[in-house]
């Protein structure tokens, strides 16, 4: 009862809140702040503890003392505790939900005490972790020849936390992304709900609150994970970010739908190559096995198929994508959020629960577009950053041929004077 007072409360709030908008504001994402100012994450705060963190650490350099080796292991022993932590936070929220609390109060106590041990572990093992996957991976951006003098510009550095959630924004006649809001990390799935139902009330807008990876802060703000496969891509991905920032492409990051789409897909395929060779380099033995080999001409299907294939995810998302677009050109709003609620029930069915699959949905992941076939659709835009990509001769090719560029046609014209 107490937990439905709040969120009455909240929805109360924001609705008060938004009947103060300005209804002649020019800009979606002001509008929508009118809903979330109170709810948004400080940005100030978090980077003035990073900063700290980041000078005790360079005060300290401990993480240099050790042998190249003993600076992998203590990243491998960094990320085994992450798991510990994760593993353990799960089963205390199973036992927290038995509706027998008598049976299990010790079990809560035993294993509340030990969550709080290893916090104190990552509270002190963390910074040397990041000290060391920053030393990383910035030498394998010098070995893409990314770095002046050696030295990432601007120097990488990153902090792993709970990252804020993200408001994402779009319009109900089309799928583009006019507002991205960072809301607080405590928020919960009910509050969420609260707010994204808020602004398309007062707004008319298709809503969605999503988790975010990474965010290019800086430093870089990087979600804490057990896998050090994803977190070299991810640090890598969002200094990219940071790298372009420094040039046209990133500085007008949000002057356009296809810029952004420029810019994340850019990242992306940055991303997942430098953290590929941090991975080859520091730790070997994550490094992925190679694809299955194709089977020789005429000998595809060697004998019949007895089971069907596996749910495609991305196909689908792919063929939904296509037909919703195709409803949206045609008017038919409310006949393409029908049919995105059949698909997500199709989606449900098939083994991946998506709470809300709308506009806003498809304008956030539509815009990570490194890999053909997914929530894109048939965006051009997407597929002509990877034409480019096929065609650059290194990293650092691409990245000078993207950096430079400010619009969706610069990069068409690109791609015609290199055919």
């Amino acid at each position: 009862m107490l937990g439905r007072t709040i969120h009455l409360t909240l929805a109360a709030v924001l609705l008060l809140f938004g009947s103060r908008a300005n209804p002649n504001l020019e800009e979606v994402g002001e509008q929508v702040r009118a809903y979330t100012r109170q709810l948004e994450f400080d940005y100030v705060e978090w980077t003035v503890d990073a900063v700290w963190v980041k000078l005790r650490q360079a005060a300290l350099g401990l993480a240099g003392y050790l042998e190249l080796e003993a600076q992998s292991d203590l990243a491998r022993d960094y990320v085994r505790l992450v798991a510990e932590i994760q593993y353990s936070e799960s089963q205390l929220a199973i036992l927290h939900a038995n509706p027998d609390q008598a049976t299990v109060a010790e079990q809560i106590a035993d294993l509340g005490g030990q969550l709080d041990a290893y916090y104190a572990q990552r509270a002190n093992l963390a910074p040397l972790a990041e000290s060391v996957l920053q030393a990383q991976i910035a030498a394998v951006v010098a070995e893409f020849d990314l770095a002046g003098g050696g030295q990432p510009l601007p120097p990488l550095l990153y902090h792993s936390t709970p990252l804020p959630w993200a408001l994402i924004a779009s319009p109900r006649d089309a799928i583009r992304q006019d507002a991205n809001i960072s809301l607080q990390t405590e928020l919960t799935l009910d509050e969420h709900i609260v707010v994204e139902d808020a602004v398309s009330a007062g707004l008319d807008l298709s809503t969605l609150v999503v988790p975010v990876g990474g965010i290019g802060s800086y430093p870089t703000m990087v979600a804490q994970t057990s896998s050090l496969n994803w977190l070299a891509e991810v640090v890598a991905h969002e200094w990219i970010h940071n790298y372009l920032t420094w040039h046209p492409l990133g500085f007008l990051y949000s002057e356009s739908p296809e810029l952004t789409t420029m810019n994340e897909t850019t990242a992306s395929i940055a991303g997942k190559t430098i953290g590929a060779r941090v991975i080859e380099r520091f730790y070997p033995e994550l490094v992925p096995p190679p694809p299955a080999p194709a089977p020789p001409p005429g000998e595809e299907n060697p004998a019949p198929l007895v089971d069907p294939p596996p749910f495609d995810f991305r196909a689908e998302m792919h063929a939904t994508r296509i037909t919703v677009d195709a409803l949206l050109a045609e008017g038919a709003i409310e006949e393409a959020e029908e049919y995105m609620e059949e698909r997500r029930l199709y989606l449900w069915d098939n083994g991946y629960p998506i709470r809300k699959l709308n506009q806003a949905y498809f304008a956030f992941y539509g815009s990570y577009a490194d890999v053909p076939v997914g929530p894109a659709g048939e965006d051009p835009v997407g597929e002509a950053v990877r034409a480019l990509w096929a065609q650059s001769a290194s990293l650092k090719d691409f990245l000078d041929y993207m950096d430079g560029l400010t619009s969706f046609a610069d990069l068409q014209g690109l791609l015609a004077s290199l055919q």
